[in-house]
């Protein structure tokens, strides 16, 4: 059979405009084969619920991208899976990925979440105000170098005029130990992460500060996200196609969570909610850290808040010549 020159040329723009549709997320994605790319996620973390909600309503398909999510037992291991190879992206913070820059090592960010955590102490607890915070046995999630400890820090030099660190009994540890020795009365008052700021005050604790506070007092604003997706600049060439997929799918999902109500009951059993003001809570904590993506605001903010960090911080945090660098930073299209 002879075929025309003519009926060659429609039929291969056909494959063309079909190709073009899959990498933009329309209807014909199952014409190019999906872009694999490997998560590492906290099987019941925050990014779980995420991850979920593509899967759930098929924006890994919309995008073409054929997510395989990597099981980590902390956070702490994200770094250890980018590192070890057994993962392509994974999820931590931007001052992380600045030292890694600073290191030889570089590392692209796009944000996840700006949801902060809070001074918490109990409902009937003396303490008011920073100030009566002196001598009290303070915990803090993470190390002498977490960056929410760091900003508080900045924000009650400025308020009080001396150093939290030297006005306090700091102890640092993990966000649930730090929990449970709060509730049994063996901290007067704790800094935590969000989700744990979240179910405490559903339990009656009371919020002294939030960081959201901590970021306004110190005029940083907008408040950018400080949590986000990472991935090896080295590695952009094979998987960026992938990671577009990967922050359109992540965008549209958080729309859906952002406003409706339906997709959080289908997230519910992974959230682990003690009750409905539990399950409230951490929704709303979500939500609140909802952010776009990454702008020259963001950017202009971000380096206020390294600023204020390095000035804060110890030789863990500023050695091997961390600074600030725009080229962290990535927005689709930018």
């Amino acid at each position: 059979m002879i075929i025309s020159r003519r009926a060659l040329i429609a039929a291969g723009m056909g494959v063309l405009a079909a190709e073009s549709l899959a990498r933009l997320g329309g209807g014909f994605a199952a014409v190019a084969e999906a872009r694999k790319l490997r998560v590492a996620s906290v099987k019941f973390g925050t990014l779980a619920w995420l991850l979920e909600t593509i899967k759930a309503e098929k924006l890994d398909e919309k995008y073409n991208v054929a997510l395989e999510i990597i099981e980590t037992a902390t956070n702490q291991s994200s770094p250890i899976a980018l590192y070890g190879g057994s993962a392509d992206v994974v999820v931590t913070d931007w001052p992380w990925a600045l030292r890694q820059r600073a290191m030889g090592e570089a590392v692209k960010f796009a944000p996840f979440s700006g949801a902060l955590g809070a001074v918490v102490v109990p409902a009937d607890s003396p303490i008011k105000t920073l100030a009566d915070l002196k001598g009290k046995r303070f915990g803090v999630a993470g190390s002498s170098t977490d960056k929410s400890w760091l900003l508080l820090r900045a924000h009650a030099k400025k308020e009080l005029g001396s150093d939290l660190a030297d006005l306090v009994r700091p102890q640092y540890g993990a966000a649930p130990l730090l929990a449970e020795q709060l509730k049994d009365g063996r901290l007067d008052a704790v800094l935590n992460f969000w989700t744990f700021t979240a179910r405490l005050e559903a339990q009656g604790f009371r919020r002294l500060i939030s960081m959201s506070d901590v970021l306004t007092a110190l005029e940083i604003d907008p408040q950018p996200a400080l949590v986000g997706f990472i991935w090896k600049e080295s590695s952009e060439d094979d998987l960026l196609p992938a990671i577009n997929g990967l922050l359109a799918a992540a965008r549209e999902a958080n729309e859906l969570l952002a406003n409706s109500d339906a997709p959080w009951e289908r997230l519910r059993p992974m959230m682990n909610a003690a009750n409905e003001e539990e399950f409230a809570a951490l929704k709303a904590g979500y939500r609140s850290g909802i952010r776009g993506y990454w702008s020259e605001a963001d950017m202009q903010s971000a380096q206020k808040i390294m600023d204020i960090l390095l000035a804060a911080g110890d030789a863990e945090l500023a050695g091997k010549g961390t600074r600030f660098d725009p080229k962290a930073f990535y927005a689709p299209g930018a």
